[in-house]
């Protein structure tokens, strides 16, 4: 993007863009739409914004025909919340329905666009042309089968198509086609990660916590009250079927992790004598281990290293519940996350980062909780939030964005943030959701079975 950049304000923007639009309709050469105001025309112009240098790449989704606005809408959602691109919003307009077939580029470019979205539907086929402006050429044509709307699969098929564009226009996987799973009420739900298609997936008459997916997303564990203790449950999401694992009758077990290669379940088991790591074998449900001595300290809230050689954890043997590391075998414990005494509150909740480099974890700051991550490599803490009460982070498979819950608005409900750009958007508007955790990519044709009551 070289040349000189320019700020375009409101007014001039929408002028712009209806001149844009007859440009588009009538098929005008560029100088048409130049001539309308020369001085906002320039390389890198952004329609509505500020545009400031080094900003992210242009993206527009081209007008479609009315029958396939939903397919756009959730597609062009999709790519905003990659927080990737520069979304590019053209006016609306009956005089654009169709999609464009032969694209004028230097116009697109005069707009700020780097890309360019054409969407079709051929049967039960959606067909996305992918245009890179820049080149003034079609970098791809990605197709995908993608039923109708109102079928269990229609939405993840689309998100899975949205990934595929981000993957052909950046480089990197995306996460459009992965779910959150939370608490509410009680209960363990799962949302799309764009907000959408709330579902039940814990038994219904069960208070249930801890949820945590699989690395395969095929199922995930969670934790039930039952006669006042806790047991961990496997819980298939292609069946809905479940199994109980860890069966003692006598402890509070919760705050399940798994092991990268699935084999291995780390969970928190809370007796008389205190609170310990265990790990146990899930394809057997054996050999059960024991990773922590409490001696009058808890030690709970495991979480692997993507190599599966480490396990983070809080531990209170400080006197305060802090982060702590250890071999995933339960030795050289120590501590991972610095803090001052005296100064510094307690740390709960860390989660490892899929790339490994940092672990996300809350801390108390002078009585109000905040989001942080720890780096790995220099053991640095950065604090990312600070408005409101912000607590239980959990990574994204990108490792760039991370959900968490938080008050700010007024009530707790949860949030996305991008840690890159610093954008914040709420993931579900209704509150009381907790103990979100996000699933990694998950396998294509992932229709979920509802669980209604005990299996």
């Amino acid at each position: 993007m070289n040349g000189p950049r320019k700020n375009l304000t409101r007014p001039t923007a929408r002028l712009l863009a209806a001149g844009v639009v007859t440009a588009l309709s009538l098929g005008a050469p560029l100088t048409a739409v130049v001539a309308q105001d020369t001085s906002a025309i320039d390389r890198g112009v952004r329609i509505g914004i500020v545009y400031r240098p080094g900003v992210r790449p242009g993206f527009v989704a081209l007008p479609v025909p009315t029958a396939l606005d939903s397919v756009r809408t959730i597609l062009a959602r999709d790519l905003d919340f990659s927080d990737r691109f520069e979304m590019i919003t053209l006016p609306a307009s009956d005089t654009l329905r169709e999609p464009q077939t032969r694209l004028n580029y230097p116009l697109y470019q005069a707009l700020g666009a780097d890309f360019a979205m054409g969407v079709v539907r051929r049967g039960d086929t959606v067909e996305v042309t992918v245009h890179d402006v820049t080149a003034g050429a079609v970098r791809r044509t990605l197709s995908a089968a993608v039923p109708d709307p109102g079928h269990p699969d229609f939405r993840q098929s689309l998100h899975r198509l949205a990934d595929q564009v981000l993957q052909t226009t950046s480089g990197v996987p995306g996460t459009a086609a992965t779910r959150v799973l939370f608490v509410q009420g009680s209960k363990v739900y799962l949302v799309d990660q764009d907000g959408a298609d709330v579902r039940l997936v814990s038994s219904s008459d069960r208070q249930a916590m801890s949820p945590a997916w699989a690395p395969d997303g095929r199922q995930f564990a969670y934790m039930e009250f039952w006669d006042g203790k806790g047991q961990l449950f496997l819980h298939d999401m292609a069946s809905g079927r479940r199994r109980p694992i860890a069966v003692t009758g006598r402890a509070l077990d919760f705050t399940p992790a798994f092991s990268p290669d699935g084999h291995t379940l780390a969970f928190s088991r809370a007796t008389e004598e205190g609170t310990d790591i265990y790990t146990i074998d899930v394809r057997d449900d054996c050999c059960l281990r024991r990773l922590t001595v409490g001696r009058f300290s808890d030690n709970l809230s495991p979480t692997y290293s993507p190599d599966g050689q480490r396990i983070a954890f809080v531990s209170t043997r400080s006197g305060v519940a802090q982060v702590y590391v250890m071999a995933a075998d339960g030795t050289d414990q120590q501590l991972f996350a610095p803090f001052d005494y005296g100064v510094t509150g307690s740390s709960n909740a860390p989660e490892w980062s899929p790339d490994g480099r940092t672990v996300a974890f809350h801390r108390d700051i002078a009585g109000t909780l905040q989001v942080f991550v720890l780096e790995v490599r220099t053991g640095a803490v950065r604090q990312l939030t600070s408005v409101g009460r912000n607590q239980d982070p959990t990574w994204a498979p990108d490792s760039r964005h991370l959900a968490f819950v938080s008050d700010r608005a007024g009530y707790r409900q949860l949030w996305i943030i991008d840690i890159e750009t610093g954008r914040i958007r709420p993931l579900l508007p209704q509150g009381g959701a907790r103990l979100p955790a996000w699933s990694p990519q998950l396998p294509e044709h992932a229709i979920f079975t509802l669980l209604s009551g005990d299996r």
